[in-house]
């Protein structure tokens, strides 16, 4: 394993996760009542989490002397409330620079929990670089948003393809690149409808040696079709599989739908992937270390396949 690159699997608390915990510029503080209290470099936030169902004591100082604050309605959405924030600013993780700012639903363009995937896939890539540097990896990422697995791909060493539907998003993602100084890397960006992107490639003939993608729960897309990952994921799982090259690297799915378990990720990957590539698949929930209590966020779920 390349120098520098964790082992990823961590067991605490009784819990098997796989969980991100080499962050400098982000931390979870404490978790309490529907919220987490998070630093984001030299900023303070609270945020609502569906996960935080507890209710003990908030005796972190953040929880008062916070820079932002998002509020959940009870209609639905919320608004922020800010206390010295600026617009917009930065924190890096390794080699990489992302640009944060808060806007609609609660988010501020980085979900950090994917940081132990990155690593995991950055080792795949680098690995099979230093076996044969002549190689291309080709990396295609679907629902990309603003570019975190893009760009640890592309630190790695791969040739990527990322793919969203949001042109926000993917000038977002560029923004990213720029600061982080793979402006000039071989990345493809594309504003483009996911499912159908990958119907040309099919037709196109081409082929990917890795897959990474992070389809949303619900989503509608540019002409108005709807998305609903229960319905949708599987299919596009089988038709993904289709793009794969012969000497495949990896494939990672992930999910932050309650109702798609890491059992049943496994289930989806194995039964696209393994009769024809062969390979191993496994899932788990990711997470993120909370300092005061020593616990682990959960975050989701990722489902992984990697060549043997």
């Amino acid at each position: 394993m390349p120098d520098g690159i964790p082992d990823y699997c961590a067991e605490r608390k009784g819990l098997i996760m796989w969980i991100a915990d080499k962050w400098k510029d982000y931390e979870a503080i404490d978790a309490s009542g529907g919220e987490k209290l998070e630093r984001w470099g030299d900023y303070i936030l609270v945020r609502p989490d569906p996960q935080v169902i507890w209710d003990t004591p908030k005796t972190a100082p953040g929880w008062t002397k916070r820079n932002g604050h998002y509020h959940r309605s009870s209609k639905g959405g919320g608004e922020w409330e800010f206390f010295d924030l600026p617009q917009e600013w930065a924190i890096g993780y390794r080699d990489l620079t992302f640009r944060l700012k808060p806007f609609h639903f609660k988010h501020t363009g980085l979900f950090p929990e994917q940081a132990v995937n990155w690593d995991w896939f950055s080792s795949i890539i680098m690995e099979a670089k230093q076996k044969d540097p002549a190689r291309p990896v080709k990396v295609l990422n679907l629902f990309a948003y603003t570019g975190g697995a893009t760009l640890a791909a592309a630190k790695a060493g791969a040739q990527v393809t990322h793919v969203d539907a949001s042109k926000g998003m993917v000038t977002w993602a560029k923004e990213n690149a720029a600061a982080s100084g793979l402006a000039d890397a071989p990345i493809r960006w594309l504003v483009d409808d996911c499912v159908k992107f990958v119907e040309r490639e099919i037709r196109r003939g081409n082929t990917y040696d890795a897959i990474i993608m992070d389809p949303p729960s619900y989503g509608r897309g540019p002409k108005g079709e709807i998305w609903k990952i229960e319905e949708n994921v599987f299919p596009l799982i089988r038709l993904t599989a289709q793009i794969l090259s012969k000497n495949a690297l990896f494939y990672l799915v992930n999910s932050y739908t309650t109702g798609l378990q890491p059992a049943v990720l496994t289930y989806m990957i194995h039964t696209a992937l393994v009769p024809e590539h062969g390979g191993h698949v496994e899932s788990a929930e990711i997470g993120l270390p909370v300092t005061s209590s020593g616990l682990i966020l959960p975050c989701g779920a990722s489902g992984r396949w990697k060549n043997l």
